[in-house]
């Protein structure tokens, strides 16, 4: 490229140089041929190319053209203007592409791993509660290192408000209890109506009656019943805004010190340790059985009960049932069946040696 430039610069002073010692006649005819010349080859060629070297030319050529001169110059000044800022351009990708300096040294991958644990595991921690954190394991970062890390993973500042209703049910899980009604039909279309409570700790259950008439006097001696049983392991009891709790049902809690928090309207994730269960007992026991009567139900419910607090494993307790066994399983022995609910619902237990 260089070659090709040094060269068409000095074909240029040559023919500046024949110019300025020709006559003038035979500069008219010169002037003259090559009009005709540049004609016929824009009219075989739609758009000319022209090279880094006519860049050049041209552009040295333009300074000494008058302005009614112009149409008769083979490019348009605007022509000259884009020449200009694509040389302007190229001059800035070439700086661009220079290797740049070593700055701040990037975070090892431990150091970014725990700076997400941590920030995943404390979600109320802001940028500054977290360095300090960080600072009493060893890692010397600045919040704005920790700010920009977890804006690159999507993670936005510390939340002002207070506890999510998820977080208060973990965070008052020992001592809380749950209650909800749902409705079976018989096979004589007759609803029965279950009252059943759920210890959020433990997933134990206590289903604590049927009836077709849910009246306010039947809820609060159940409720009598379930606080004499349960003793002082209640703290908290949520409940839905149902009618057929009546206010003497929250008194019977609050004579033992209970305190009863009813969930938002129309918010079955508020009690969803109660849905939950409701589902469970419909997929595995009740979706499975025709209820003929009342006291059918009762006997139904009383053993999937049974199993669900004594043998079903559950994830929510790392897979153990909600009333673990005081003795632990034999690791070896023959494996006993035990069938419930007439063999819809198995248990398998070791036979003693």
């Amino acid at each position: 490229m260089q070659i090709r430039i040094t060269y068409v610069v000095v074909r240029f002073l040559l023919d500046l140089i024949t110019v300025n010692h020709g006559g003038d006649a035979g500069l008219r005819l010169e002037v003259l041929a090559l009009r005709q010349e540049v004609r016929v080859l824009r009219r075989q060629a739609k758009r000319a190319r022209w090279s880094s070297a006519d860049r050049l030319v041209l552009a040295a050529l333009s300074q000494h053209v008058s302005r009614s001169a112009w149409p008769l110059f083979p490019v348009r000044p605007e022509t000259l203007l884009r020449w200009h800022r694509e040389l302007v351009r190229r001059k800035w990708a070439r700086f661009a592409r220079r290797p740049r300096r070593p700055g701040r040294p990037p975070l090892s991958v431990e150091c970014r791993e725990l700076v997400l644990r941590l920030a995943a595991e404390n979600p109320r921690w802001g940028y500054q509660r977290l360095q300090g954190e960080l600072a009493k394991l060893g890692h010397r970062l600045s919040a704005t290192s920790i700010r920009s890390l977890l804006r690159k993973q999507g993670r936005g500042p510390a939340p002002r408000h207070g506890l999510s209703w998820r977080q208060f049910l973990k965070a008052q899980a020992d001592g809380l209890l749950a209650c909800d009604f749902f409705t079976v039909e018989t096979v004589r279309l007759q609803v029965f109506y279950v009252l059943f409570f759920i210890e959020v700790h433990s997933r134990r259950v206590f289903v604590v009656g049927c009836t077709r008439h849910p009246t306010a006097a039947w809820v609060t001696q159940q409720a009598r019943n379930l606080t004499w049983e349960m003793e002082d392991r209640i703290r908290l009891l949520i409940r839905d805004r149902d009618r057929k709790f009546s206010r003497s049902f929250d008194e019977v809690f609050a004579s033992q010190g209970v305190r009863v928090i009813r969930t938002p309207y129309r918010s079955p994730r508020a009690n969803a340790y109660a849905e939950r269960w409701v589902g469970t007992a419909r997929r595995e026991c009740l979706d499975w059985i025709l209820v003929r009567n009342g006291d059918h139900l009762e006997q139904v419910l009383t053993e999937f009960v049974a199993h669900y607090n004594a043998a079903r494993p559950h994830r929510g307790l790392q897979l153990r049932p909600p009333v673990p066994r005081p003795v632990a399983p034999l690791p070896t022995g023959k494996v006993l069946r035990r069938d419930r609910l007439g063999g819809l619902i198995h248990e398998y237990e070791r036979a003693a040696a």
